[in-house]
């Protein structure tokens, strides 16, 4: 069976990789985001794990043989075989049974502050921050068959799982670190103001494939740079991000990222595009229209944490800070990475 391959349509441009597979094939939210995220999906020649991705009219998209299984062209359609008669049964056939759904993974939240107006988490790899208003307005009733977010764990975990939180900030599904929640609308209110007053202390440990230029990044930010993906274009978002180089790994670095602005995937874009992308990136990993950058640092997703969030607390105004230790696997290919420059450098 041959791959299955078309061209983006101009109705389709602007849209999701998981949106156009979803619509075109009939599956479910779900099984779309699955055929991405396991590597059986290419857009313009390029293998691609990120079901947010969007594409753009004439886009070649490309899906491995046997990931699905392509709907006829109309008129097509093979006819059916009649079917034999069943003999009757001898006895009445006993009603099914039907099975309780799944039980969704248990995960445990790291709770690292919380009160009446706030709750600081800990975020884990893997799991998306809140639902997206575009889910919410397609999928309706129907988003409980979704992947469960964090904003729908956290009431259950600080024991009022009938209180919903609100989210006023968000980490990508496979950035870690802290992250801070209202529990109140006006407390939502205030920290939404903090952080579009840009009053919010928020700072991440990223690792690199390469050692970028320290100082100060700042570009426009648009939805498609011209090949698909986000990037720095001449009208858009203004983004701003301060980088400083905390260890060299030899062919990589640590690195600290600390932004003035928070716009979607902002460390993960210009990291990418001062030729040092994320150890792990699979997105933010290459010029426009050009090859991915190498990368030997064995991570199995985009390196970069949250390690610090200062804040006002909405009660008092008073000033707030944590910090939080990178994940294990974070912290595994940073030691594997120390342990190769220091035996490179023998």
């Amino acid at each position: 069976m041959p791959p299955i391959q078309f061209l983006v349509e101009r109705r389709e441009s602007g849209k999701t990789v998981a949106d156009v597979l979803r619509r075109r094939f009939q599956l479910t939210w779900s099984q779309a985001k699955r055929l991405v995220e396991r590597g059986h999906v290419r857009v313009a020649g390029q293998l691609t794990r990120a079901p947010e991705q969007r594409v753009k009219t004439g886009n070649r998209m490309w899906v491995a043989a046997g990931a699905i299984e392509k709907p006829p062209a109309e008129g097509d359609a093979k006819p059916k075989k009649a079917k034999k008669a069943a003999p009757p049964p001898t006895k009445p056939a006993a009603p099914r049974e039907k099975k309780p759904p799944a039980p969704v993974n248990a995960i445990t939240l790291e709770i690292v502050y919380s009160d009446d107006a706030i709750a600081v988490v800990n975020k884990p790899a893997g799991l998306t921050t809140s639902r997206s208003a575009e889910e919410k307005a397609e999928f309706g009733r129907g988003k409980k068959y979704l992947p469960t977010t964090l904003a729908e764990l956290l009431p259950a975990a600080l024991g009022a799982p009938n209180k919903p939180v609100f989210a006023v900030h968000r980490l990508d599904r496979d950035t870690t670190g802290l992250i801070v929640f209202a529990r109140t609308p006006p407390a939502a209110r205030h920290l939404t103001s903090q952080f579009r007053k840009r009053s919010v202390d928020r700072r991440y440990l990223a690792v690199t494939r390469g050692v970028p230029p320290e100082g100060r990044i700042e570009s426009q930010l648009v939805a498609d740079r011209g090949d698909g993906r986000r990037g720095s274009g001449d009208e858009g978002e203004r983004a701003v991000t301060h980088v400083r180089v905390m260890e060299r790994l030899g062919a990589f670095a640590l690195v600290e990222c600390k932004l003035d602005t928070g716009r979607t995937h902002q460390v993960r874009i210009h990291l990418g595009e001062a030729g040092t992308p994320l150890c792990g990136e699979r997105i933010y990993d290459r010029p426009l229209h050009g090859a991915p950058l190498p990368d030997d640092s064995q991570a199995a997703r985009p390196l970069l944490h949250a390690f610090r969030l200062g804040i006002e607390h909405p009660d008092g105004d008073d000033f707030m800070g944590w910090e939080a230790d990178p994940p294990a696997d974070f912290s595994a290919v940073v030691a594997n990475l120390r342990s190769e420059a220091s035996k490179t450098a023998e």
